[in-house]
C-alpha cells in the first residue's frame, strides 16, 4: 500500500511539472485573457461535467470571494450550479445544451469562457465553444491527454499530456486554476 501512495504522489507531481513545462505560455495567455476582460467590465464563464463541474464551481468562488488576497469581487460564474435550469433544459431539449444555452442567455462579446474537460470531448462542452465562437467570447480549454475535440476549437488551449489517469489530469487542473486566479490577482490588484 506505500508504494502505491508513494506512486500516486509521484505521478500527480510528474503530471503538473510536465504541465508547466509544455505550457507555461499558453498559460499566460489564459490568464491575460481573463485579466484583460475584468478590466474590461466583462466576465469569466466556467464549466464542465463530473469533477469538471466541482472546479467550475470552485474556481468561480475563488473569483467571485476572494482568492489569496482581500479584493473586489470578479464577475465569474460557474454554468454547473443552477440545478433547475440544467434540468430544464437537458428535459426540454438535450443535455449537450445545458452549458450553450446558458451562455445564448448570459455570455457576451469580451466575456471569457473557460471549458474544462479531461478528454476535451464531452458534447455539451464542445457544443457550449461554439456558441461561444459565435458570440465572439475568447475561448480557453483546460483538458488532459491529447486535449480531444476541444484542442482545435479553443483559443487558448491548456492541457494536461502526462499520463492517461483522470485523477492526476484533475490534480493538475484545479492547481492550474488556483494558479489563474493568484495571477490575475496580481494583475489587477498589484498583490
Amino acid at each position: 500500500m506505500k508504494d502505491a501512495i508513494i506512486r500516486a504522489f509521484e505521478e500527480s507531481i510528474q503530471a503538473k511539472r510536465a504541465f508547466l513545462k509544455e505550457n507555461l505560455n499558453s498559460l499566460l495567455a489564459a490568464i491575460d485573457h481573463i485579466a484583460q476582460a475584468f478590466i474590461a467590465g466583462n466576465k469569466l464563464l466556467i464549466f464542465g461535467n463530473g469533477g469538471s463541474a466541482a472546479d467550475a464551481q470552485h474556481t468561480a468562488a475563488e473569483f467571485v470571494n476572494r482568492f489569496r488576497i482581500e479584493r473586489p469581487p470578479l464577475p465569474a460564474l460557474a454554468l454547473t450550479t443552477d440545478t433547475s435550469t440544467i434540468t430544464s433544459i437537458g428535459n426540454d431539449y438535450d443535455f449537450k445544451e445545458i452549458f450553450a444555452k446558458q451562455i445564448k442567455a448570459l455570455g457576451k462579446e469580451g466575456d471569457v469562457a473557460l471549458a474544462i474537460s479531461t478528454s476535451g470531448n464531452a458534447a455539451n462542452v464542445l457544443c457550449a465553444i461554439d456558441v461561444c465562437k459565435k458570440l465572439k467570447i475568447t475561448t480557453i480549454g483546460l483538458t488532459g491527454g491529447d486535449g480531444g475535440l476541444l484542442a482545435k476549437r479553443v483559443h487558448c488551449l491548456l492541457k494536461v499530456t502526462e499520463g492517461k489517469n483522470t485523477a492526476r489530469i484533475q490534480e493538475t487542473h484545479i492547481l492550474v486554476a488556483h494558479v489563474i486566479c493568484e495571477m490575475v490577482d496580481r494583475k489587477l490588484f498589484a498583490a
